[in-house]
């Protein structure tokens, strides 16, 4: 009786995780091609052969971009090197990205960056902060930005318990910012399991040197996250969700929900336009070939932006969600 009882929850558990690989299927657009595109006014980035993660743009036209991330399950163009920050002059007429020098006294060697965000303070001077996973763990790098000498003095490293699996970043203050975390678990056969399993147990921390905290959960996967203009709303993307969370910033840090805005594709990182407020999203319409990739067939792209103008639109709520803090939430 015991065998059969075992049996029998063993393979309910299959019919399970069963049932789950064919909702994450529907709901990562497995079965959706993209024809290539040529953008007439698009060309390839000399210097960042090997991949990007995130971009940050200073107000004067330079660009931080963040090389590509290695992460367990997804493919490195470059494993045996280690993780670069580029500058790139937006202003020049055929820019090309240059890795920035690092002082010494920081692991070069394990350097793995992910999210990025700067922050100018009252005396101009540029601060770039990092999401790091040296070694597959998670931690905040603050630099210095040297212009002329167009190098990146590290000032700190920031670790706590609640950012891990940290996956991107936006400073509001010297010493201020707000993070996503991307998976519950850290073990990699685990986070598979919570990827089929669709829990919705990540979210968005707050981090300043007094206070740490949780202030919106219920993510299936939190990941791309910037500031509006104003600096009254933040946007965090849910990627497997496919989803844009508006959030109102309160002066205690808390974020509350105002919206939810379905995209129907993988949303990643997140950048508002500096002159309109509109919100471009950088996107993935083929979510198994990211997971099963193919260098024969590999994963399209796309941008999609959403006007700052048409962000009222019919709010969302997933299963699980939960914004956190004082407020009330509404659909306006």
């Amino acid at each position: 009786m015991g065998k059969l009882m075992v049996l029998t929850l063993f393979g309910a558990g299959l019919a399970l995780i069963g049932e789950r690989l064919v909702a994450l299927r529907q709901r990562t657009n497995a079965s959706r091609e993209v024809e290539p595109v040529e953008p007439q006014s698009c060309h390839l980035i000399e210097g960042l052969e090997n991949g990007s993660e995130d971009i940050d743009i200073l107000p004067s036209g330079l660009a931080f971009i963040s090389s590509g991330l290695k992460y367990p399950g997804m493919p490195s163009f470059a494993p045996d090197e280690p993780g670069q920050i580029f500058l790139m002059d937006l202003n020049e007429q055929n820019p090309r990205a240059q890795a920035l020098n690092i002082s010494d006294g920081f692991d070069k060697a394990s350097f793995n960056p992910h999210g990025i965000s700067t922050f100018i303070d009252e005396d101009h001077t540029v601060y770039l902060y990092v999401v790091n996973h040296p070694h597959m763990k998670s931690t905040v790098e603050k630099f210095k930005f040297e212009e002329q000498q167009r190098s990146l003095v590290h000032l700190k490293t920031i670790k706590h318990e609640l950012l891990k699996s940290l996956n991107d970043i936006v400073v509001l203050g010297p010493e201020q910012f707000y993070a996503t975390r991307d998976h519950y678990f850290t073990n990699f056969f685990l986070v598979l399991l919570e990827i089929i399993m669709d829990l919705h147990w990540t979210y968005v921390v707050f981090y300043s040197p007094t206070e740490v905290k949780v202030v919106a959960e219920g993510f299936s996967s939190a990941n791309g996250i910037t500031v509006s203009l104003d600096k009254k709303y933040i946007y965090a993307a849910d990627v497997a969700a496919q989803n844009i969370h508006v959030l109102k910033k309160h002066e205690n840090w808390d974020l509350t929900q105002v919206k939810v805005i379905h995209l129907g594709i993988l949303v990643d990182n997140l950048t508002e336009d500096p002159d309109t407020g509109d919100i471009w999203a950088g996107c993935h319409p083929n979510g198994m070939k990211l997971l099963i990739y193919n260098p024969e067939d590999p994963p399209g792209s796309e941008l999609e932006a959403r006007r700052q103008g048409k962000l009222s639109v019919e709010p969302v709520k997933p299963p699980g969600y939960r914004a956190m803090g004082s407020g009330t939430e509404s659909g306006s």
